[in-house]
């Protein structure tokens, strides 16, 4: 019989005692299971590096955050990752088209597992860090750190309170965002975002199509506005739920399936990934890893 190895965030917001019974029972019908749960950050990396060495494939049951600390952990000949939705957005395993109903989403990853049905995809790297779906420097990494601060042991603030961060936010700057960075080879903008699939995110039921031609299997793509004030938010805003109209506004500007993206700040701005708080970086090199991961979809 296969042996797989569950990892579980027990903290992340769609994670309890129960679900991780129903999980672990699914899994158990075509596998030995052995469960880890996290126990702090960066746990997950640690213990992807252990169950690598002798897992047939790898279960990771948490949020966005989770996964990202599980795919800083593996090598390019690691086992399948399936990812199983806990978190509130959990962003990854929704593009990948799996469901965000924990106990449905372990039967189609079982029984992909079972089929030896996997995906190759490629991974971002900024500044040596993975990331699975996102990257940004300023506006959603300000977000992201807001949102953090925020967290509470029922997990991070629902969608209402992150729109609530999100006006506060936009209010504070009265509209505004100046250019602040330098984008090697395309120019000056005020703030970087960097795709490796579409969505970029979501809110809610709503997907947020920031670099629509981005796709898990190519390289990364970045989408940079060079100057945001009052007027062009709701055209910005309009552009990211539907994921049209951005090729055609001068404002923007953009990338497509690159391997290197290299950013300089004016002063130490905030840096995310997969909706993790990196800190404040004056530079930012991103970097595509393709073909770097086998999931189970």
């Amino acid at each position: 019989m296969s042996h797989v190895a569950l990892i579980v965030n027990p903290l992340a917001t769609a994670v309890d005692e129960h679900r991780i019974a129903v999980v672990e029972q699914v899994l158990a019908r075509g596998a030995q299971v052995e469960t880890h749960l996290t126990q702090r950050r960066g746990h997950a990396t640690e213990l992807a590096r252990l169950v690598a060495e002798y897992a047939d494939a790898i279960f990771v049951y948490s949020g966005d955050g989770g996964f990202n600390e599980v795919v800083n952990g593996l090598e390019p000949d690691a086992p399948p990752v399936g990812c199983i939705p806990g978190g509130g957005t959990s962003v990854f395993p929704r593009a990948l088209g799996i469901p965000r109903d924990p106990p449905h989403a372990a039967e189609q990853l079982a029984a992909a597992f079972e089929r030896g049905q996997t995906r190759t995809i490629s991974v971002g790297r900024v500044n040596g860090r993975r990331f699975l779906f996102n990257g940004g420097i300023r506006f959603d990494a300000e977000l992201v750190r807001r949102i953090e601060a925020k967290r509470s042991r029922a997990g991070r603030p629902g969608d209402a309170a992150f729109v609530a961060m999100l006006l506060k936010l936009i209010a504070e700057h009265r509209g505004r965002f100046d250019p602040v960075l330098e984008i090697g080879g395309l120019g000056r903008a005020a703030i970087v975002f960097v795709a490796n699939a579409d969505p970029y995110t979501f809110l809610g039921r709503v997907p947020l199509h920031v670099a629509p031609q981005a796709t898990l299997e190519g390289g990364l793509d970045v989408i940079a506005p060079t100057q945001v004030h009052l007027r062009t938010i709701p055209r910005l805003l309009r552009y990211v739920v539907t994921g049209r109209g951005q090729l055609k506004d001068p404002t923007i500007l953009s990338a497509h399936d690159v391997d290197r993206i290299e950013v300089r700040c004016d002063r130490p701005l905030p840096l995310q990934v997969d909706g993790e708080d990196l800190g404040d970086v004056t530079e930012a090199v991103f970097e595509a890893e393709r073909g770097a991961l086998h999931v189970l979809a």
